[in-house]
């Protein structure tokens, strides 16, 4: 299996990406993917575009080059709360939304603290993916996580340019095979995604691909391999209160793995 599309990619608009948006689109062709979706980095990260950049996603059309497009942002996570630097007016415009811990947008605390901030980003209804949560310069609980990505319905994000020789993130290799162990056990999705900051990057995913061979991960498990796998993070209606309180415990899911 191959993977079918890649929602978290970059432009020049993000500050410190080099390719344009024509530029990723022929990539993404080129590469044989059938969707893609361009994510590039809301207002808190130095460089990254003013709102009007998103604001204006009408002008672009949905199918290019036979490349089905989808129009989302990777937001900052700003707090311990979960907020994050996308309003909702904004976000009801967009296809998607991308929380993510950056360090130039907040400081790493306690793992607790950290992964609160990740839980009360996914609480957000229009956050649908959670990236590279791999990084031990901001420790987590990955129990914690899975379990809230499970009640919320978010995806959790295996990260292609987190495994790179040349990032600057840490033990993300160890951290993916944790998380991947929880995500198979509890039978929670993942999501591949390149993080393209350049053109030829897109839609590249081959050592996301050889962790979960590694793994033994579960094909049906990983959003990409699937095109039903757009719909879990593209059209979920957010969780109703009855929802909420008949999704599991989390003495029934925060078992011994």
């Amino acid at each position: 299996m191959k993977p079918l599309f890649d929602l978290h990619t970059h432009t020049i608009a993000s500050g410190h990406a080099y390719s344009t948006l024509k530029e990723n689109i022929e990539a993404a062709k080129e590469r044989g993917l059938i969707a893609m979706g361009f994510s590039d980095h809301a207002c808190t990260m130095p460089g990254a575009a003013h709102p009007f950049y998103f604001g204006n996603f009408k002008i672009i059309r949905e199918t290019i080059s036979n490349i089905r497009i989808y129009k989302g942002i990777e937001a900052n996570i700003l707090n311990y709360e979960g907020s994050i630097d996308v309003k909702n007016e904004l976000a009801s415009k967009l296809d998607y939304v991308i929380a993510s811990i950056h360090r130039p947008c907040i400081d790493s605390g306690t793992a607790e603290e950290n992964t609160q901030a990740l839980v009360g980003a996914m609480q957000n209804p229009f956050v649908k993916m959670i990236g590279h949560p791999d990084d031990s310069r901001f420790p987590l609980d990955y129990e914690e996580l899975v379990y809230a990505a499970s009640r919320e319905k978010v995806a959790l994000e295996l990260n292609n340019s987190s495994f790179c020789p040349e990032t600057t993130r840490q033990n993300c290799r160890q951290n993916a095979l944790i998380l991947l162990k929880l995500c198979r056990h509890y039978d929670v999705p993942v999501i591949m995604g390149s993080d393209a900051h350049i053109y030829y990057d897109i839609g590249e995913m081959t050592r996301s691909e050889a962790i979960l061979q590694e793994m033994d991960f579960p094909l049906e498990l990983v959003l990409n391999y699937h095109m039903e796998g757009l719909d879990y993070v593209l059209n979920q209606e957010p969780l109703s209160q009855e929802d909420s309180i008949h999704s599991p415990s989390k003495e029934t899911v925060l078992q011994n793995v």
